[in-house]
């Protein structure tokens, strides 16, 4: 059934002006996204075989043109739509205001404030969180991305970021795609040299997390740290 042949009270744009869109399904929402639907299919229709196509809400993050270009039925500008909502979605979601607001000093805290970073990704991701002399963040800050088995670290950029921010230490967060959280050794190498460099520096690493969908390895937990700091 086309939109435009529902009842009115049960099309996806009434819905949400007579519930509120915290009501509506993700595929309401998704066809309120994509407004029209192509030969024989409504954008309900659309938004239902995209979603099922993708297996996942959380693999919408990673959707880029390419990607798009192979489901058949959303034209260029429709596709270019979706990726501009959803990329204002990450800016509005990651660019909650950080600063002063929030004091990193529990692993298992910064774990679960930040563990949706990594949902579906494929490959490892690698963040530093950059934090004043109260462990108040100052900024979180991408800095790496490499395949599902190696990311490409360099000390130097870590710590350069660090100096322009003036941060006084710094956390260390990257997934492990197949799920197991134990630091591997190259982790265990990279944990060891930023700490030595953090030292000579004066700008302290406090922890390195590893994290999975639904775990996470502290090494601060595990004692792996050879400067512990108070929690």
């Amino acid at each position: 059934m086309l939109i435009k042949e529902m009842n009115e009270n049960d099309r996806p744009r009434e819905r949400l002006a007579n519930l509120g869109s915290s009501k509506l399904t993700n595929e309401e929402l998704l066809a309120i996204i994509l407004k029209t639907g192509s030969k024989g299919k409504s954008a309900k229709d659309l938004a239902i075989e995209l979603i099922e196509r993708l297996g996942k809400l959380e693999n919408f993050k990673n959707l880029d043109l390419n990607s798009l270009r192979e489901f058949k039925g959303i034209g260029n500008v429709k596709k270019i739509e979706l990726l501009a909502t959803l990329e204002l979605g990450k800016r509005i979601y990651l660019n909650n205001p950080l600063k002063n607001t929030k004091r990193y000093t529990n692993p298992e805290f910064i774990y679960l404030d930040n563990k949706y970073l990594f949902y579906g990704l494929k490959q490892e991701y690698f963040y530093v969180f950059y934090l004043d002399t109260k462990k108040n963040l100052i900024e979180r800050k991408l800095l790496f991305m490499g395949t599902i088995d190696r990311s490409l670290v360099h000390p130097r950029e870590i710590f350069k970021e660090a100096y322009l921010l003036s941060a006084s230490c710094f956390i260390c967060m990257h997934n492990h795609p197949t799920g197991d959280v134990m630091p591997s050794r190259a982790d265990i190498s990279l944990t060891n040299t930023l700490l030595e460099i953090g030292r000579i520096q004066g700008i302290e690493l406090l922890d390195h997390i590893i994290v999975s969908d639904s775990n996470y390895f502290s090494f601060y937990d595990n004692h792996l740290m050879e400067n512990n700091h108070e929690s």
